[in-house]
């Protein structure tokens, strides 16, 4: 007899589609996570006049591969590369370009097509649309990752006292998320963050406000429908403390019906994210985000490959999560398993 778990995986790959969805994220995930080593202006290693370097985590001058400027080497020049190719050898990514590298040696007016230097072209920039593509989906996932994890945190315990109290405390409680959930959040959004300097942190922080009240209700419902059971009441009985009984007793009920909210969860950061990103009150200028490329292909219509390329991302990405979702949401539906 196989146990609860297995029997939720099993039916979680039944789900052609979101055990196929998982995979296909998972790929995303590590290549968006690599992006340095797949997208960087500077060679993995380089070998220079028997001398070995690492250029991606060393900082080499000029003038030691032959230049006159104690700066920083730039690889991109035909000088360096003439002289690297004839006193040793260089490893290059597979793009070499990082999101921020402007190509100064294009040829083509900026925005520029998609080409052999440039797969996904340039921006209006002329920075590579690839590189900055690679990157945008790792501070996407990076931070909705993050966002979704305080925000689990913070709508967990307070739908955990909500239920477990009750009385005042659950009455009090319910009136505050009524009247902050009937708040116009994007506006309150964009206001916070015209006021506030943009930034990793303190759009975390904004987002942060609203992202926690999603799993409140569930998580409420759950500890009210358990803290009535028998072997809560045992336990009070016997003297544990509310918060033992609530972490280690009710708190893992909880989360099986929490686990079902997290893919949605992660799909609502990324669309909020890139909102903001698009509007221009996101993160700073210059920073690789997926709202930012879809905002150059609105100001840059002759240039449709900025903005369909950077929606057919998303959109791949959102579909990916939602697909996930639902798998997740079917494998541990309770009316489900007491048919089965």
């Amino acid at each position: 007899m196989s146990t609860l778990s297995q029997r939720r995986w099993l039916k979680f790959k039944q789900n052609k589609r979101a055990y196929l969805s998982m995979w296909l994220l998972l790929v995303v995930v590590i290549i968006s996570m690599v992006a340095p080593f797949i997208a960087n202006s500077k060679p993995l290693i380089l070998m220079y006049k028997h001398n070995l370097y690492f250029p991606f985590v060393q900082f080499i001058k000029d003038d030691m591969l032959g230049g006159n400027l104690p700066t920083e080497a730039v690889y991109s020049d035909s000088y360096t590369r003439t002289q690297i190719n004839s006193n040793g050898w260089a490893v290059y990514p597979l793009v070499p370009y990082k999101y921020d590298t402007v190509d100064y040696f294009s040829t083509e007016p900026f925005p520029a097509p998609p080409s052999k230097q440039h797969l996904l072209g340039t921006d209006d920039q002329g920075r590579d649309v690839l590189a900055r593509l690679l990157y945008a989906l790792r501070l996407s996932l990076i931070f909705t990752i993050i966002l979704t994890f305080f925000s689990a945190i913070i709508g967990i315990s307070i739908g955990a006292i909500q239920g477990y109290l009750g009385g005042k405390t659950d009455l009090f409680i319910g009136r505050f998320l009524e009247i902050w959930g009937s708040l116009p959040q994007l506006f309150i959004l964009i206001i916070l963050s015209s006021l506030i300097e943009p930034g990793f942190i303190s759009l975390l922080l904004i987002l942060l406000l609203f992202g926690w009240t999603s799993l409140t209700g569930v998580v409420r419902a759950e500890f009210l429908k358990t803290r009535g059971l028998d072997y809560v009441k045992s336990a009070k009985a016997l003297g544990v403390s509310d918060f033992r009984i609530m972490v280690r007793h009710i708190l893992p009920n909880a989360l099986v019906t929490t686990i079902t909210y997290i893919p949605f969860m992660l799909a609502g950061g990324i669309v909020a994210l890139s909102a903001l990103d698009f509007l221009g009150l996101g993160l700073p200028v210059g920073t690789p985000s997926l709202g930012e490329l879809i905002r150059q292909g609105k100001e840059n219509l002759a240039a449709p490959w900025l903005g369909l390329t950077a929606f057919c991302v998303m959109t791949v990405l959102l579909s990916l999560l939602l697909f996930i979702g639902e798998g997740i949401r079917d494998a541990f539906d309770p009316h489900q398993e007491k048919n089965e």
